[in-house]
């Protein structure tokens, strides 16, 4: 398992880290790219503190990998660091976004986009199994998180249960099991 890098990322660094997080993931896939970015590439946060984040991040709402980008930036440098972290995330790629608009705009009836559009809806399908499977390996020893996330899945995919209440039975099962306890004596 690597290390957790000693030195707490700069401003800059933080900027330049959210920008490649933002423009690694075409289509989807970016809690996967932030992970292998945040945690493998950069070493700022070990994997469990990162899951932590990515859950408080899905916990409220908004685009999560934005959430995402708010808590890796104020967890090293505060509202500053949030605030590049989100310009990070946001600024290029917002700006690439309205280019690809005005030229989708043009072209959409074009056969070549449509076909090159469907096989980024499949990388991205694929980039979201990868990172289900990357969080359910640090969790398969724990029969709770894996009853909680069977439940879940379960409630949602077969009882269409929605979201909203599904978060306001769950999260706080989930916190009251996990919360910190103090070691006996």
């Amino acid at each position: 398992m690597a290390e957790v890098a000693t030195t707490p990322p700069t401003h800059r660094q933080l900027f330049v880290g959210m920008q490649q997080v933002a423009l690694s993931s075409f289509g989807g896939g970016l809690s996967a790219w932030s992970e292998r970015i945040v945690v493998e590439e950069r070493q700022w946060m070990s994997k469990e503190e990162f899951i932590t984040g990515l859950t408080v991040a899905r916990l409220f709402p908004g685009p999560n990998q934005i959430n995402m980008a708010v808590y890796i930036g104020s967890h090293f440098r505060g509202l500053t660091g949030a605030i590049a972290a989100l310009l990070g995330i946001l600024l290029l790629p917002f700006s690439l976004l309205m280019l690809l608009g005005l030229g989708y705009y043009y072209l959409h009836e074009t056969l070549a986009v449509d076909r090159v559009l469907s096989g980024v809806i499949t990388a991205s399908a694929g980039m979201a199994l990868s990172m289900g499977f990357k969080i359910a390996g640090a969790y398969s020893r724990d029969p709770v998180a894996l009853l909680l996330a069977g439940t879940s899945f379960l409630a949602m995919s077969v009882f269409h249960v929605r979201l909203v209440p599904l978060v306001l039975v769950a999260g706080p099962l989930a916190m009251a099991w996990y919360w910190p306890r103090q070691p006996k004596p």
